[in-house]
């Protein structure tokens, strides 16, 4: 789904592209741009987003911890190549980033990116979290970090099946792809 041309956008995809533009994302990029074919749904998508990303109870470092692994989890080019330079920036460490995108397990974390990474890894693979991994991240983050923790997990799938089922392309970059994130393969 490629951008649409300013000239063949209805009043509403204008409105709802203009609201985009003028956020803190500053451009109609990666997610926004298929979703634009709804944009009652984009806009409402991004007010979420805006919210997760930038105002979170676990702050931009966990965020952006969180954003790698759902990415990696849905082979997802564009979210790796627009958030893990975001990652680095905000303090998660190159080798932490690398064991990610190459479906290793990161040693040396600090026990909120931990609990971030059990919470996260467990609730995108698993479809739950456990208990034990439940007390963990409500003992670090309490009970508004832990509900802002899920939603970042889900937000960032949604963004994930958009793109993956609009086949966005990734943006240029200095992320390097993941690893094996191009093979499609279909399951019967």
């Amino acid at each position: 789904m490629p951008p649409i041309p300013e000239r063949d956008m209805t009043p509403a995809q204008r409105e709802a592209a203009l609201a985009v533009v003028q956020g803190p994302r500053g451009a109609l990029v990666g997610p926004f741009v298929p979703l634009l074919r709804s944009p009652e749904l984009m806009d409402r998508v991004q007010q979420l987003g805006a919210y997760l990303r930038y105002r979170s109870a676990i702050g931009t470092r966990l965020t952006e911890l969180a954003i790698l692994l759902v990415a990696r989890e849905w082979d997802q080019q564009v979210e790796w190549a627009i958030h893990a330079p975001i990652a680095l920036e905000a303090g998660i460490a190159p080798h932490v980033v690398d064991a990610i995108a190459n479906w290793t397990r990161p040693h040396q974390l600090y026990p909120d990116e931990q609990a971030v990474y059990d919470f996260s890894l467990e609730l995108l693979v698993n479809k739950r979290v456990s208990d034990a991994t439940w007390a963990r991240a409500l003992a670090q983050f309490g009970e508004q970090g832990v509900t802002d923790l899920v939603g970042i997990n889900g937000y960032y799938t949604l963004l994930a099946m958009v793109m993956n089922a609009a086949r966005t392309p990734a943006p240029p970059g200095d992320a390097l792809p993941l690893p094996g994130a191009d093979d499609y393969v279909q399951r019967g």
